[in-house]
Formats: structure tokens, sequence, C-alpha cells
């Protein structure tokens, strides 16, 4: 027997409204960004901060805040939904946080760290930090995390682009978030 998919259109795939977005409930994950170059990977992550359904994306050091047309262009409209603020340093904000009860997580190749797919029901609320494109968490910054996760690299090269990297570890915690939680702690956040 063959299965015959029809794709969906846009009007037919029960978005949201970026109102109604903003008042559902989130998964209790924060990215923060430090000294990001690229304006398309910024937009990258809020375009995937958006579909993960994360709380909000913190914005450190010289990386570029909405609006600019470069972060605009691979966001398409994410930039809008999720929300953003911006510190000049990482430390400006990981304090406030930790003592909030968040855990501080950074995504690097790191000695000591534990496996993406190693988020425990305790490492909840997090924050997870995205480095430069090349030169990964600044070392400063990396002293101040709680766990250092990374991502296997199974080829040549010895990291992934942020934005693909960010994509998978935030879809792994959501997954793992979502399975160690009760059906009702789901009942706001929407069907992702």
């Amino acid at each position: 027997m063959t299965k015959f998919f029809n794709k969906l259109r846009a009007d037919k795939m029960s978005r949201l409204t970026v109102e109604a977005y903003t008042r559902k409930s989130k998964h209790p994950v924060t990215v923060l960004l430090h000294n990001i170059r690229s304006m398309y990977n910024v937009g990258s992550v809020f375009r995937t901060a958006d579909a993960a359904g994360i709380e909000r994306i913190i914005i450190t050091g010289y990386t570029a805040t909405p609006p600019r047309k470069e972060i605009d262009k691979t966001a398409l409209g994410a930039q809008e939904s999720v929300e953003w603020e911006y510190y000049s340093h990482p430390k400006d904000i990981l304090g406030v946080l930790k003592a909030s009860g968040v855990t501080v997580c950074g995504l690097e190749i790191a000695e000591n760290s534990r496996p993406y797919s190693d988020v425990r029901k305790e490492d909840f609320p997090l924050c997870l930090i995205l480095g430069n494109e090349v030169d990964g968490i600044d070392s400063d910054v990396l002293q101040l995390c709680d766990h250092v996760f990374e991502i296997p690299q199974y080829g040549t090269k010895h990291s992934l682009n942020v934005s693909v990297a960010a994509g998978i570890a935030l879809y792994e915690m959501v997954k793992i978030f979502r399975q160690q939680k009760p059906v009702q702690a789901f009942r706001e956040i929407s069907k992702f």
C-alpha cells in the first residue's frame, strides 16, 4: 500500500500569531549568544528558538542585535516573537540567572564535558551559552558554567556551524524536558 502525503500550505498550518505565541508558556531554556560574528547565524538562532518554543535569547559581546536586515533575513520574523535582551558581557547576567535557580551550560568541546543528550531533569531551567564561530566560548565565560555539553564530531572537522549546533542541542533539550515532565505541564505549551 502506497502512502500519499500532501504538503500543507502555510494557511493550513494553524500557526500562532506573534501575540498568541508571546502569551504561551515556553520551555524553560534560555540561549545566550556571546560574540557571534555572523548576523545570519543570529537570525537563524532566533528562528530555531521560536520553533523550539524556548523562553528567550540573551545577546552579549559584539553579537549584533535586531533590527538588522541580515538578522531579519534568516529570522523570518522570529526576532519579533522571541523575547531577547542585551548585556555587554555574560557575567552581567549569569550571576542573576544562577541566583534565580537557572543552570548555566556551555555548548563546547571541552574537558569534562557531558554529551549534549545527557541533560537531566535537575538541569532545568537552563541557559545554554553559544560562543564565537571560530573561537567558541571564551575561557573566562566557560568557567562560569555549571556544565558543558558537547555534540560529538565523527568527521574531519572539529565543530559545527553555531546555528546548526544550536538547533541540535535545543531540540534535544526540549525533547528531554517534555519527556520528564507530567502531561499537565504542557497544557499551556502549544503543540510543537
